[in-house]
């Protein structure tokens, strides 16, 4: 058992209000992996039971708090490593050999669970300290490590930062990062929960035809590099951008990728276009696919029309193009 007090000099609704609210999370009674604190008065101090779990411990009687090292993280996201749930996700995420994600090691662990991890640390969580996570062979790890970036970044892209120098400059410097372990993000899910925030956000921040330049050429780097992890940040960071209005960066992607090899490919075209039609214009979406309907790959298109009627539906699936 611990026991920790404060003076009456820190008010006991102001203890209450910091530990349990959104200063530190780790020790919030609402955090499911926090340490469930709560105070009460006793005479001239503000005081706090605890019973410590071996999961709040890295080492013995050590427990962490929320500025923690990538070591830490990783330890603690072992410690709830699930064998039955690790052998799903190896078969859901096609691990075996030839399969798209071959080699890849889980924990186990379901996403709520590394997000929970993320909002425990991201915010004082050290930038230098995340590529060890990105590096780490653990899946959730390396999401956990990209979710980071995406926490740090949105906090940096408020309307009230957006034309901040400094801001602006550590934005650039996550999206810098994210692009150097791009590669470490290799499966679907961690570039679809990582790319559309980082890469997407930086995209929609062009005020100059040179800033949106230089960011496209960024991009067509990563659209026609021979890996198919950096080929679909390409195409779904796309996400962000038409849920700001502009269409012209998932038209221009699309037309990249359309004639793809890989089914994964077909289907972030097919849905990046449905976002396009449904945040832009429905008619732009009807002008691609007159153009185009003809020589997509059938799951592409099915993505791009799955919000429109069955009878628009059905017409676009026998569609032959242009006489």
């Amino acid at each position: 058992m611990k026991y920790i007090a404060f003076t009456k000099d820190i008010a006991f609704e102001g203890v209450n209000n910091y530990c349990h609210k959104e200063y530190d999370w780790s020790v919030a009674k609402d955090n499911p992996i926090g340490l469930h604190m709560e105070f009460y008065e006793d005479g001239d101090y503000i005081v706090s039971t605890w019973h410590p779990e071996h999961n709040y411990q890295g080492w013995v009687d050590t427990s962490f708090c929320s500025m923690m090292t990538a070591k830490q993280v990783i330890e603690y996201m072992e410690s709830l490593r699930d064998e039955k749930q690790r052998e799903n996700l190896m078969r859901f995420f096609k691990t075996g050999p030839g399969e798209y994600g071959e080699g890849d090691e889980f924990l186990g662990l379901k996403v709520p669970q590394t997000r929970a991890v993320v909002r425990t640390v991201s915010k004082d969580f050290l930038l230098g300290e995340v590529p060890e996570l990105l590096l780490s062979k653990w899946h959730e790890v390396r999401l956990c490590g990209l979710l980071i970036l995406v926490a740090k970044f949105e906090k940096l892209a408020t309307k009230r930062l957006m034309s901040d120098g400094e801001a602006i400059r550590r934005r650039d410097e996550i999206v810098e990062m994210y692009l150097e372990y791009a590669e470490r993000a290799n499966n679907w899910d961690l570039v679809d929960l990582s790319a559309p925030k980082i890469l997407g956000g930086w995209l929609a921040d062009c005020p100059s035809k040179e800033m949106r330049a230089y960011k496209q050429q960024v991009v067509d780097e990563l659209a026609r590099s021979e890996n198919l992890w950096r080929q679909r940040m390409s195409m779904v960071c796309t996400w962000k951008t038409s849920h700001e209005g502009d269409p012209s960066w998932c038209l221009h992607y699309a037309e990249i990728h359309l004639h793809h090899q890989h089914d994964l490919m077909h289907k972030a075209v097919g849905w990046m276009l449905r976002e396009m039609g449904k945040h832009c214009s429905l008619d732009l979406l009807r002008a691609f696919l007159r153009q185009h309907a003809h020589e997509m790959p059938r799951t592409t298109l099915r993505y791009a029309i799955e919000k429109m009627s069955e009878v628009e539906r059905k017409e676009w699936m026998c569609y032959e193009g242009l006489s």
